[in-house]
């Protein structure tokens, strides 16, 4: 069985959504860009919700912003083909190299299957109900934070 890592950045108070739901955070610096990078190389596929795949969808075409800077570069070079589920009750369609998993109720069952599906590499997950539901058959191995600033 693969190993599923749940991955968040949280703010030096531990915050992870602002008061008004809001995941947007100050851009990390190039040893947080580095770090995050070389984590993601290790990962076979991300699972995520509707709010992150849309924050995410920037990454997509980013190589067209020409004000990136090197890291920026190379993590958009990493992310950009990385294979992704994207797990929502209200998205009829995704775009990029992701993939819908509609959740009726619960995403528990779906997960689980959705990690047998995957390429080899480790499973990242930063939705809270995916990351629980697959907890809940002990499919979690790892926590991953990331304190920016």
């Amino acid at each position: 069985m693969r190993s599923v890592i749940y991955s968040m950045g949280v703010s030096l108070d531990g915050y992870i959504v602002g008061p008004d739901g809001d995941i947007t955070v100050p851009p990390p610096d190039e040893e947080v860009w580095r770090l995050v990078t070389e984590e993601i190389r290790e990962v076979g596929v991300h699972l995520m919700g509707r709010r992150l795949y849309e924050t995410m969808l920037y990454w997509e075409t980013a190589d067209q912003d020409p004000s990136l800077d090197d890291s920026e570069i190379e993590w958009a070079a990493v992310w950009k083909p990385l294979p992704k589920v994207v797990f929502s009750t209200t998205l009829s369609a995704v775009q990029g190299n992701a993939r819908l998993a509609s959740v009726r109720k619960q995403a528990g069952p779906r997960f689980k299957s959705e990690c047998r599906l995957q390429p080899p590499g480790n499973v990242d997950s930063i939705s809270r109900d995916c990351a629980k539901s697959g907890q809940g058959g002990r499919m979690v191995v790892g926590l991953y934070l990331v304190r920016n600033p």
